[in-house]
């Protein structure tokens, strides 16, 4: 059961400052592969369209950016200790270099960064304290990603919170081809003080959690026990991966320059966005670019207040989902919602308002000369191979008639089969045939799939009958300590791409 955490008002801890020579002098350094990605995004994020149009800060012309402060370890120290956290923060020389890329290498952009917090941090406050966890762990989606709802890692991190797929899909996240929930800041937020509240009941401390969060909790575990089981994040710092020796680090020093900032003459610079927004439930297709020119909302900033949609599109026809737009608009959103709906919706839709799919290159196949149309109706467990044999035509013959790339069929999918005019009745049944049945027409005796159950094969392997809709993640969590990776090694795949219903994949157990 995961633990209660009360959050006290105001907790004060003593900070302590790590002498320079008690830290080796490669681990000064590692904080610097965190600057670029940190950069990397923040660039990213001073592009999107809110802030390129932002007003600017509301602070004294007498302060000017030219003065940049100068401050001692001393100072630094008694004003951490006078930041209310319930998370350690302490000082030493990486939580200085930190400080120092925060308040004097990129002190503009941060401002950007501050001002935009004023949007973002209130909701993300709300979400933390619903699941009780400390609201100052906000400060944790400043180093993920410049609090960049698009931020997009080298490894393919992605979000506010920088979500992997798999850990994504282990909270409920949605990815698709339209949808990455990602990138939706309050989605992703709830789904991060849920990843913290599970590390919290493994660690039972909070600078661990933050750790953990970053390497994985794996990892932090490996540290625990090559340093004699130390829970300390301090006594087990050269037992971490180096991005994570200055993951904590860069925390503290996001947290003492959101305090602080001021004190360094950094000026906010606050979006022009719309603080007040709310959201409308849709329950069918809709194009933000609908929206937009109806209602004279600019497109790119619906798409900052949308950013899970990767393609402009909200694909409500089979689901609800919603839509964020400024308060000032909800009312005529309301009003004109039918003709939001059915403005230039050709352009987008097709007659059934169905997504249209301008990248794929469509085409009606001829039906060939001489021959008499069948349809054939896909079981689970067919496939081309199997299909293309009991009918005895070629399998690139299927494909082209039934406008199909690959080799992908689901189940319940309809299949044109074209067969000589003169034999029509003599395949005419087989789409109401078992498949042993249609195996024993064409004299072979090959075990239908669904014979095949997910049993050992031995003591150390079983078979898996894919699923429709099945993903390697989803088959990986059946089997304690089976990764993605296994699946695909085990069963010569190149990637998750290439699993289709009635597939039988091997699986060897672990432990």
């Amino acid at each position: 059961m995961l633990k209660k955490i009360f959050i006290i008002p105001i907790i004060l801890f003593h900070v302590t400052l790590i002498q320079a020579n008690n830290i080796k002098k490669d681990s000064t350094n590692v904080s610097i592969d965190k600057y670029s990605n940190f950069d990397t995004n923040l660039d990213s994020l001073i592009n999107l369209w809110y802030l390129q149009n932002s007003v600017k800060n509301n602070y004294s012309d007498s302060v000017t950016n030219s003065i940049i402060p100068e401050f001692s370890d001393s100072v630094y120290i008694s004003r951490l200790q006078e930041i209310p956290s319930i998370i350690d923060l302490s000082y030493n020389k990486i939580v200085r270099n930190y400080i120092h890329v925060y308040t004097k290498k990129r002190r503009e952009s941060v401002g950007a960064m501050i001002g935009l917090s004023e949007y973002y941090f209130p909701k993300i406050e709300e979400i933390f304290e619903s699941y009780g966890i400390p609201t100052e762990l906000k400060y944790m989606a400043v180093i993920e990603s410049a609090l960049n709802p698009r931020a997009v890692s080298r490894v393919g991190a992605t979000g506010m919170w920088q979500f992997m797929y798999g850990t994504a899909r282990m909270y409920d996240l949605t990815i698709n081809s339209y949808v990455d929930d990602r990138r939706d800041p309050i989605k992703s937020a709830h789904a991060a003080a849920l990843f913290m509240k599970d590390l919290y009941a493994m660690f039972d401390d909070w600078t661990l959690v933050i750790a953990a969060y970053n390497c994985g909790p794996g990892n932090v575990n490996k540290a625990i026990r090559r340093s004699g089981g130390k829970r300390d994040f301090w006594e087990i710092f050269y037992h971490l991966p180096r991005e994570t020796r200055g993951y904590v680090p860069a925390y503290i020093a996001a947290s003492y320059t959101f305090n602080y900032y001021k004190e360094h003459n950094i000026q906010p610079r606050f979006p022009k966005i719309p603080f007040a927004t709310d959201t409308i439930m849709i329950s069918d297709n809709l194009h933000l670019k609908q929206v937009s020119e109806v209602l004279n909302i600019p497109l790119k900033a619906l798409r900052d207040l949308n950013p899970q949609y990767k393609q402009n599109i909200i694909p409500a026809k089979s689901t609800n989902l919603h839509i964020t737009i400024p308060m000032e608009y909800v009312g005529s959103f309301i009003d004109l919602q039918d003709s939001i709906m059915n403005y230039k919706d050709s352009i987008f839709f097709n007659a059934d308002n169905s997504i249209k799919n301008p990248k794929k290159s469509y085409y009606v196949p001829q039906a060939p000369t001489n021959r008499a149309k069948l349809i054939y109706t896909v079981k689970p467990g067919d496939n081309l191979g199997f299909i293309s044999s009991w009918y005895h035509v070629k399998a690139s013959d299927i494909r082209y008639w039934n406008n199909i790339r690959g080799n992908m069929i689901r189940v319940g999918q309809k299949l044109n089969i074209y067969v000589p005019k003169g034999k029509k009745n003599a395949y005419a049944n087989i789409n109401n045939m078992s498949f042993e049945a249609k195996q024993k027409k064409i004299g072979k005796t090959t075990t239908h799939a669904e014979e095949v159950k997910s049993q050992p094969i031995d003591n150390k392997y079983v078979y898996y009958k894919v699923k429709y809709g099945d993903t390697l993640w989803d088959i990986a969590k059946k089997y304690s300590g089976v990764s993605e990776n296994d699946i695909m090694e085990l069963n010569n795949m190149p990637s998750g791409r290439s699993l289709k219903a009635g597939q039988m994949i091997k699986i060897k157990l672990k432990g």
